[in-house]
Formats: structure tokens, C-alpha cells, sequence
């Protein structure tokens, strides 16, 4: 029961996503819908260590969870925003080196490598936190914070896997 609270948690993360998807961006019910999804996402690594319940089962589910969301909130947030150029390149330069860390731990494990690193989860906070902080930080600094982090992030994932 206990692993299946966490996996639960992860899986409210999906369906609030679907949700998002069909709401205007950054109404009232979007921004409450994406801060219950971002509670769901602390929740439920936090449940699954309490509880002892952590598997990789669900560290492939919140990383299904993950992706969902983001992709989501890309689809619904990008076109409203004015999102510097740059910004896309820098962004496209990470999903390299992650799709590459990806495709080499696949190829040497036979197995998705899921790594949760302290700099991707400040990384994820921070990105997590542009929408809601639009109104006093202009958006050029904080995605230039973001991409700076997620850069070092996607380097240290790679590091990681190929050391482990």
C-alpha cells in the first residue's frame, strides 16, 4: 500500500497535466493545477523514502510524470511567453547531451537510466518556478539561471552514469 501511495501521488502528477492542457495558460485554475502538480511531484519521492516504499517502478513512473508535465506546460506556456532565442538553443544543446546520456546508458545497462540528482531537482524547481514568478523577475534572468543549471545538471547526469 505504501509504494502504491507514492506511485499514486506521481500518477495525480499525469492526469492534473491533462488537465492543464485544456485550460487557458496562467489562469486561476492553471496555476492552482500546476502547483498541485508541483506538490505531487515533492510528495511523492518524499512518501516513497518515509515509507521506505522507493522502486524503480516508480522512479519510471515519476519520470514518465515528469515528462508529461513538461511537456505539457511547453505546449500551453511557450506560445505565451517571449521567450528569447537563445533560450531555445541553449535548451536544445541540453536535450542533447541528456538524449545522449540516455541512449549510452540504454546501450551499456539494456535498461532507461533514471537518475535523480540533487542539480536536476533545483534545476526543476527553478524552472518549475518561472510561471509563478513572472510578475517581478524578468523572464531573460531566470531562464538564463535555469539554463546555466540544467546545463551543469545534464553534464553531472552523463558523469554520473558513465562512473556508476
Amino acid at each position: 500500500m505504501k509504494c502504491q501511495l507514492a506511485n499514486l501521488l506521481t500518477s495525480f502528477r499525469i492526469v492534473f497535466s491533462g488537465v492543464i492542457l485544456f485550460l487557458t495558460p496562467l489562469s486561476p485554475f492553471f496555476i492552482t493545477l500546476y502547483i498541485a502538480a508541483g506538490v505531487t511531484d515533492i510528495a511523492d519521492g518524499t512518501v516513497a523514502r518515509l515509507t521506505d516504499s522507493t522502486s524503480e517502478k516508480g522512479s519510471k513512473l515519476d519520470t514518465i510524470a515528469d515528462i508529461v508535465f513538461t511537456a505539457v506546460c511547453m505546449i500551453k506556456l511557450l506560445p505565451v511567453l517571449n521567450v528569447p532565442v537563445w533560450t531555445y538553443c541553449w535548451a536544445a544543446v541540453i536535450a542533447l547531451i541528456k538524449a545522449v546520456t540516455i541512449v549510452k546508458g540504454y546501450i551499456r545497462d539494456k535498461k532507461f537510466p533514471a537518475i535523480h540528482s540533487l542539480l536536476n531537482k533545483i534545476t526543476g524547481a527553478m524552472l518549475f518556478a518561472i510561471p509563478l514568478t513572472l510578475s517581478f523577475i524578468e523572464l531573460r534572468y531566470s531562464t538564463a539561471a535555469v539554463c546555466t543549471l540544467a546545463t551543469f545538471a545534464a553534464i553531472q547526469e552523463g558523469y554520473q552514469l558513465k562512473n556508476r
